[in-house]
């Protein structure tokens, strides 16, 4: 990870102050780092020690970074990793052109890499993402939106970027059919548990702990699966007032529905689904053929390890 941020302050470089200004604000802003932790370790699962494996670390980080400075233009979101977001300290035009500037340049390092099947990962990841963000948009302010629904919206806007990512290792490591769709189904499951737990902790987490607003995904009318679960659970009126709080959007009713969801089972149900994914998963690393060598063994097992953690996380 060290050398991955190596070469994120490197690519970073712009003649355009204002754009490392931008930069450096959200990328150093204390994220997980998930996304390239995780190409890193299955690429150590496969025995993979090919050096491209930093600079493609560092272009799935900057892809994500790239939506999330989009992302909170179209959220109206203020606040981020417990700190203003770049659109509260730069303004809209400038976090929307530097994400740009970001994704230009996460295309201009995957050209570096000389693989046409990672540019074609990545390329498809990029598109596949923007799709997500477009359904999600198409469904703000929708209470009749279904578990099916969501679920291929986080496929789209989440998912598919881990999927890349554990698939990216796949391809470094030169790893056949089988052990590549076992990467890709890792990712994906993975990356679908991630944003339910995600969606969880909007509804029962600490804004401390969150560094972000409680309650924001309602504000903006957005359905996420607590609320699809809550729906299921609750009784005529109390389904009646989510409605309601989701076609308006605001936060008048925040601490009643907060409520609602959690007494419901909402928050439980939601969690199940989270646990279901991780399992899946679990399951797909499991398979992955590490012939007794005691270092591919070890990222294996953090592999396994960073699936089941996710589950417990606060923030």
């Amino acid at each position: 990870m060290q050398a991955v941020d190596g070469v994120i302050r490197a690519r970073l470089a712009s003649e355009v102050p204002l754009v490392g200004q931008v930069a450096h604000y959200i990328i150093g802003s204390g994220g997980k780092r998930v996304r390239p932790a995780l190409l890193l370790l299955m690429c150590g699962a496969l025995g993979c020690r090919d050096p491209r494996r930093h600079t493609l670390a560092a272009v799935v980080e900057f892809i994500h970074t790239a939506t999330l400075l989009h992302d909170d233009v179209v959220d109206e979101s203020t606040l981020r990793r417990g700190r203003q977001t770049a659109n509260q300290v730069f303004g809209n035009a400038a976090s929307v052109l530097v994400g740009d500037f970001l994704y230009s340049r996460a295309f201009q390092m995957m050209v570096d890499c000389g693989d046409m099947r990672i540019m074609r990962v990545l390329a498809d990841a990029t598109n596949v993402i923007a799709e997500g963000e477009v359904l999600q948009l198409m469904n703000m302010h929708d209470a009749h939106l279904d578990e099916a629904a969501y679920l291929r919206v986080i496929r789209a806007k989440t998912a598919k970027l881990f999927e890349a990512s554990a698939r990216l290792a796949a391809l470094l490591a030169g790893a056949d059919a089988r052990t590549e769709a076992l990467c890709a189904t890792y990712g994906q499951a993975l990356g679908a548990a991630f944003q339910i737990v995600d969606d969880v902790l909007d509804y029962e987490g600490d804004a401390a702990e969150l560094g972000k607003n409680l309650g924001d995904d309602l504000r903006e009318g957005k359905v996420t699966l607590p609320i699809i679960c809550a729906l299921r659970r609750c009784s005529p009126h109390e389904a009646e007032l989510i409605r309601q709080a989701i076609e308006h959007g605001g936060s008048d009713r925040l601490a009643q529905i907060l409520a609602i969801v959690r007494a419901s089972g909402g928050l439980a149900e939601a969690r199940a689904c989270a646990t279901a994914e991780a399992q899946r998963a679990i399951e797909a690393a499991q398979a992955l053929t590490t012939d007794a060598d005691e270092g591919r063994e070890q990222h294996r097992q953090a592999l396994l390890q960073l699936a089941a953690q996710l589950l417990m996380r606060r923030a």
